[in-house]
């Protein structure tokens, strides 16, 4: 598994998102741009990917921005990092099909089948409230918790 820029991008936003737009108010591209430094032209398609797939409305006009169109218990990594285009597999096995004379035999296949699983339930059981509450010492004092 190798989640890209995007995927990154896209979680990091929908936290930024989750924390500027209390109270269920849009917040713009433009203020989760300069919030997250990423680059707002990037922003703008990983929002329209999230908007598709359902997680956060948009609102045009002055005072318009993105928000969530769910409560933040309900959504969870799982679901921004599909609707970011994220492949959560680690890993696939190297034949398929026809092409695997061991098809129905490998006992690798299960193992990977299972941490597939596990990773897809692991991300399942996140939800963005539970980010901001397990984690909500480090955002209100980044000095509390550096990165290893």
């Amino acid at each position: 598994m190798n989640i890209t820029t995007r995927g990154r991008y896209a979680l990091r936003a929908s936290l930024a998102l989750a924390k500027m737009g209390t109270n269920g108010e849009p917040v713009s591209v433009n203020n989760l741009s300069e919030e997250e430094n990423i680059p707002s032209v990037f922003l703008e398609q990983i929002f329209y990917r999230l908007r598709k797939a359902g997680i956060v409305t948009s609102i045009r006009g002055p005072g318009g921005g993105f928000c969530f169109a769910k409560s933040l218990n309900e959504l969870t990594v799982k679901q921004i990092l599909e609707a970011a285009g994220e492949n959560l597999e680690i890993t696939f096995c190297d034949k398929t099909g026809d092409s695997c004379d061991k098809i129905g035999q490998c006992l690798c296949h299960y193992i990977w089948l299972e941490v597939n699983q596990l990773v897809k339930n692991y991300f399942n059981n996140i939800s963005l409230s539970s980010i901001l509450e397990k984690y909500k010492n480090v955002v209100t004092n980044p000095e509390v918790e550096k990165h290893e």
